[in-house]
């Protein structure tokens, strides 16, 4: 590609702003540093300011994200965005978390910048498993296991049931449920729904992926391999 798309692209600069970089010398191709911004270049060849660009091939990374943050490009506040480097949301396209996270409610959250990705990590028809640990404010009903599971379990508002959930209560006021759809703060709405309000939520794990094994503190980001789910 030319020098100014791939500065545009990867979200250093406008190409109108390219001329300048290539000015200064602050590219370089194979070596030699790259004087038009027209020359044609490989974007796994290229240093600019004497490092590579980053994540040629798209990004996809796994934020363990902190309480209080929100999955939003346009809402005030502390947004996830704000813990990623700036340049991402500058590139073409920029960056996107995988489904979204509400504002109280933490843990394993992917980003990337690759729409089919992120639409097929969404699709209803994938079934991507979700854990979430979680504890309530009152103790969890036994019967709660058999109901989630059931494929009947109807929430407030909706005519369509649940899919099947995986209950595990691990104490009277705490457990893991494991989804296989995303509706609108479902976990919250289910225990709600049979008596248990949520007090803290948190996803522990996307498919196979697992924070703990990632060791993620709170706001940390790692880069992922996108093949885990297409397994």
């Amino acid at each position: 590609m030319r020098t100014d798309a791939l500065l545009s692209q990867y979200g250093y600069c406008s190409r109108r702003e390219a001329a300048r970089w290539v000015k200064c010398g602050r590219v370089q191709y194979r070596g030699e540093v790259v004087h038009s911004v027209g020359a044609k270049v490989e974007a796994e060849e290229v240093l600019v300011d004497g490092e590579p660009v980053p994540f040629v091939h798209g990004i996809y990374v796994a934020l363990n994200k902190p309480v209080g943050y929100t999955c939003s490009h346009k809402e005030e506040g502390e947004l996830v965005y704000d813990l990623l480097p700036a340049q991402w949301l500058c590139r073409n396209p920029g960056v996107n978390t995988v489904g979204r996270l509400d504002k109280e409610t933490s843990g394993l959250l992917l980003v990337t910048d690759d729409g089919q990705f992120e639409h097929a990590m969404t699709s209803p028809r994938r079934h991507v498993p979700k854990v979430y640990r979680f504890t309530t404010s009152a103790p969890i009903p036994e019967a709660a296991v058999a109901q989630f599971a059931s494929g009947e379990f109807l929430l407030e508002g909706e005519v369509v049931p649940c899919r099947p959930a995986e209950l595990e209560i691990t104490a009277p006021c705490a457990g893991l449920l494991t989804l296989h759809e995303g509706r609108y703060h479902q976990v919250r709405r289910m225990l709600a729904a049979v008596g248990a309000p949520v007090v803290s939520l948190e996803r522990i794990a996307i498919g196979s992926l697992c924070l703990e094994q990632l060791q993620l503190a709170p706001g940390e980001w790692v880069e992922i391999d996108p093949a885990l789910f297409s397994r």
